[in-house]
């Protein structure tokens, strides 16, 4: 518990939500907008409070990581069909692993994150997503390194409202009972605080595709923080904004101070 404890004060840095970058959707969707350039990209998230990449390319990250004010590194686990959300053909969702926990801190992990994703279309799957789930959750807790669960149902994007929400509270303290620190998912709207009154660990919401405008990307997150979130995660809506350094400290500024959005899009000139 005490290793757990300290990596989690430097996410919680102050005591003040964090905002965390997701950098790490080239693993299933390839180069897209913003992180064609990967070492130029994860440049440009100095400010940030954690990033979120795949193992392999902490490999090419420079000294983002390096000194006392920088970011931590989080590290993802395990590769699921259910993040190809480009892929129509694919309707389920089996999970793999791809690095063990001990490995993720040899790479210099603070903080790592797991997917779990259930209603897979079949009950083995689901109960194998599980396992792989549970067996990261004990290793962790050995190592004393907390461990993010990201709740992503199956095609998220295509289901009404009301199954998403229900899927998403369902799956946040299912992923919570099986060792989960924190949960990163879904903002559900009106009725998010029932997901994050539902388990006992921080809720983190994530920003989804690319919305219109900035601002909109800034109303999401301090909606889902009035919600109690305890902090967000947000990729494309950082990495595909028109200065993704700029962006991201309006949202820092949204997120840590409750800045109105208004006032911080016009305090860093975004649109």
């Amino acid at each position: 518990m005490k290793g757990k404890e300290i990596r989690l004060s430097r996410l919680f840095s102050g005591g003040k939500p964090p905002v965390i970058v997701a950098i790490d959707h080239g693993q299933t969707m390839g180069p897209i907008e913003g992180v064609e350039d990967f070492p130029v990209a994860v440049n440009r998230l100095r400010r940030a409070d954690g990033v979120l990449m795949a193992p392999a390319m902490a490999n090419h990250t420079g000294r983002l990581f390096h000194g006392k004010n920088a970011p931590c590194l989080i590290i993802r686990l395990n590769w699921t069909a259910g993040l190809c959300i480009l892929w129509d053909d694919y309707k389920e969702a089996p999970t793999t692993e791809v690095i063990t926990p001990a490995d993720a801190l040899a790479l210099g992990a603070d903080i790592v994150l797991a997917n779990l994703t259930l209603h897979t279309g079949t009950e083995e799957v689901d109960a194998r997503n599980v396992g792989i789930f549970a067996k990261f959750a004990g290793e962790n807790e050995k190592l004393g390194v907390p461990m993010i669960g990201e709740v992503y149902p199956v095609q998220a994007e295509k289901l009404p409202p009301d199954k998403l929400h229900e899927r998403v509270k369902e799956g946040a303290r299912i992923a919570c009972e099986l060792g989960a620190d924190m949960i990163k998912t879904f903002f559900t709207g009106d009725r998010f605080h029932e997901v994050c009154n539902g388990v006992p660990v921080p809720v983190f919401a994530l920003g989804a595709a690319r919305l219109p405008r900035e601002i909109d990307a800034l109303k999401l997150a301090r909606t889902a923080t009035d919600q109690g979130a305890r902090g967000v995660v947000f990729g494309r809506n950082v990495l595909q904004a028109k200065d993704p350094a700029r962006f991201l400290m309006a949202l820092k500024d949204v997120v840590k101070n409750k800045t109105e959005p208004k006032e911080a899009a016009a305090k860093f000139g975004l649109q």
